[in-house]
């Protein structure tokens, strides 16, 4: 269902009850069943959605139909992650669709397009961001991965650290450095890098939470085509901030959240304890939510109209990730004295061994939100945002 805007609320419903009715028929249960149990989605599960969706017309929901996108404005893009979240479909795998996929279309050429975006659409191309590096995080533009241009190749020296999924990706769209002169955001440019180049190794960084989700990557001689080249030399840095502005309004953190809260309060409410300690902290991140909600669908009238503020982004981006960290510990503090001992066993071979049930899960999830505040932004970036658009600072 492709339409122009604005449309009319009867007309908001009906994409409502037809995005209800594909999540109840199209979405298997068992995937669902793991989304539910908040269990950690890999590269399978994410595909298998993401072919479905692709099958229905529906892979890329922020896209123009030009590009294979469903041309929906953002209040059915709420409404279709609203539907999703309420239903326990997948979320959709961010790095291709979200990230990288908007600044191919913005930046990419005809030929980049040809050879990118399919592979994004049904879910066969598996891509991560290569842009932190050790002393390089909040700073981006301190980066040292250097790129050398040969000929008709670059030869990429260097490390990324935080690498998310590399160990299941492949490729790698990737910031380096190939001028240190003028200012330094000026010198850095940005790579698609194929993951299985001679040169690259990927090893694999052990988190708290006992889910493999982050790497760090080693470039050494990499040879990237000057084809791979995403817009001019020197042109990353505003590559980069294309992805970032976009990134920090996305409908479906606020309505996961709404769908995490549900969760957690049933698992409350089997605890020991049962709803009673806890009660006031649910009461209070139930109006966290909704103040949320609120400020998301500010936001998505702001967008439709053509005024949305980068600070506003920030700050929803800001609210959700502490917010998630609140909620989760409501979980943790009802259920993990119980499950503590239980929770990630050693493996004979040292290896921490991840339990699979819901209260698990749980544990794993509250650990793996300790992030939340730093991915995609910290916190301490999120409200620099905010003071320079409100104060002039």
């Amino acid at each position: 269902m492709t339409t122009e805007s604005p449309l009319s609320d009867a007309d908001y419903e009906a994409f409502r009850l037809e995005v209800e009715a594909f999540a109840q028929s199209q979405c298997p249960a068992d995937l669902r069943e793991r989304v539910r149990s908040n269990a950690k989605l890999g590269r399978e599960d994410y595909a298998a959605w993401q072919r479905i969706l692709n099958a229905r017309g529906w892979a890329a929901p922020g896209w123009p139909e030009a590009f294979g996108g469903t041309g929906w404005d953002m209040r059915q893009r709420y409404l279709f992650e609203l539907v999703m979240a309420e239903r326990d479909c997948p979320p959709q795998y961010h790095h291709g669709l979200g990230h990288i996929g908007p600044v191919l279309l913005h930046f990419g050429t005809p030929e980049q397009h040809a050879r990118f975006i399919p592979g994004i659409l049904d879910g066969s191309d598996w891509w991560c961001q290569g842009y932190s590096e050790p002393g390089a995080g909040s700073d981006l533009a301190a980066l040292k991965t250097r790129a050398v241009r040969e000929g008709d190749e670059y030869v990429v020296t260097g490390q990324k650290i935080w690498t998310s999924h590399a160990h299941e990706a492949d490729w790698m769209y990737t910031l380096v450095r190939t001028s240190s002169e003028g200012r330094k955001q000026e010198g850095i440019t940005l790579l698609l890098i194929p993951l299985n180049s001679p040169g690259i190794r990927i090893q694999p960084i052990q988190t708290i939470d006992a889910w493999h989700h982050v790497n760090e990557v080693f470039l050494d001689e990499v040879r990237v085509p000057v084809a791979n080249r995403l817009g001019e030399e020197g042109g990353g840095w505003k590559c980069a901030k294309f992805l970032l502005d976009r990134e920090r309004l996305a409908p479906a953190i606020v309505v996961r959240l709404e769908r995490l809260l549900q969760q957690v309060a049933a698992q409350v409410q089997v605890s020991p304890h049962g709803t009673g300690p806890f009660a006031e902290r649910l009461l209070l991140a139930e109006a966290e939510v909704r103040a949320a909600r609120e400020l998301l669908l500010s936001a998505i009238d702001d967008e439709m109209n053509g005024r949305l503020r980068a600070s506003k982004s920030s700050a929803l981006k800001l609210h959700c990730s502490e917010l998630a960290q609140r909620i989760i510990g409501i979980a943790f503090d009802a259920l993990g004295p119980r499950r503590a001992a239980r929770f990630v066993p050693l493996a004979e071979d040292g290896a921490l061994q991840v339990a699979e049930d819901d209260q698990s899960n749980m544990i794993h999830n509250y650990l793996f939100y300790r992030s939340r505040t730093i991915a995609g932004g910290t916190s301490e970036v999120q409200k620099n945002v905010i003071a320079r658009e409100l104060f002039g600072v």
